[in-house]
């Protein structure tokens, strides 16, 4: 059993729901980027997503464009990005970690190569958000020969037969974006979300995790209501730009603070419904 489903499979026997936090790999230099990532699952992190960075993340509002170029201009590429991973992989071997980003860098990098080695470092899946799934055996065939999972995405425009497409070769869990839109510029509506979900449910048996506009503890305890995961990036990764000037063991454990904040609400929700 792949790491991401075993996560899965132990969260939903007990009753939970899953913390997601993305940062970009590198965000704001190397050594501050690991001491975050190492940290993560100490600090609620189920699954962890790590950016790859790229100039042009279209997909991406301004705070995670931010991150990615902070990383860029810190030296950030696909080999330290992978090497963050390999690092992350000698003192955890269990937390599911999922590359996250645009095509792009695969490509210039070398798809194949690019699987291999990403499983060779400890990857357990990739999301790239500009390869739609007419386009993905390019990634996904050879990713599956290595173990990887591609998590494909549903937006609110996804009709039904765009969703069976959507979930047609699908692996990991779906994502589901909240808002019609780049990320950490709009707030989602929340009964909105909770219908699109129900109907995928009806389409899959995945885990569903929903980002895209979830920015506070309070946003995610209502999508952990209704989804099997939480996914927070822009938040996240503003508050390393607004704290990036800081010492690092400053920086860090502001970060830190503010994903456990976002777990436990996430994690006060059991069996879609609140904790007492």
């Amino acid at each position: 059993m792949s790491r991401i489903a075993a996560r899965f499979a132990e969260l939903k026997s007990a009753g939970r729901k899953a913390f997601v936090p993305f940062i970009s790999a590198g965000d704001p230099d190397p050594e501050t980027s690991f001491a975050i990532l190492e940290k993560l699952p100490g600090a609620g992190a189920d699954v962890i997503e790590l950016g790859m960075p790229f100039s042009d993340p279209m997909a991406d509002g301004p705070a995670v464009q931010a991150s990615s170029l902070r990383a860029l201009k810190s030296g950030a590429n696909m080999n330290r990005t992978l090497d963050l991973v390999k690092k992350f992989r000698k003192t955890d071997n269990k937390t599911p970690l999922v590359l996250m980003g645009y095509f792009n860098p695969i490509h210039a990098y070398g798809t194949a190569r690019f699987v291999r080695d990403a499983a060779a470092a400890g990857v357990d899946g990739l999301i790239v958000v500009d390869l739609p799934p007419e386009e993905d055996d390019v990634l996904r065939l050879p990713a599956r020969a290595q173990g990887l999972d591609v998590i494909r995405l549903a937006t609110p425009t996804s009709d039904a037969a765009r969703l069976g497409k959507i979930l047609d070769g699908a692996s990991g869990f779906l994502y589901y974006v909240s808002i019609a839109g780049v990320t950490g510029t709009k707030n989602f509506d929340a009964s909105q979300v909770r219908s699109a979900v129900a109907r995928i449910r009806k389409a899959t048996s995945l885990p569903i995790a929903v980002g895209f506009g979830v920015k506070t503890p309070d946003h995610a305890r209502e999508i952990a209501e209704i989804a099997d995961a939480v996914v927070v990036g822009s938040a996240i990764v503003s508050h390393i730009g607004a704290k990036a000037g800081a010492p690092r063991a400053e920086l860090v454990a502001s970060v830190l603070e503010l994903c456990r904040s976002l777990a436990a609400s996430t994690h006060a929700v059991s069996g879609g419904k609140v904790s007492a």
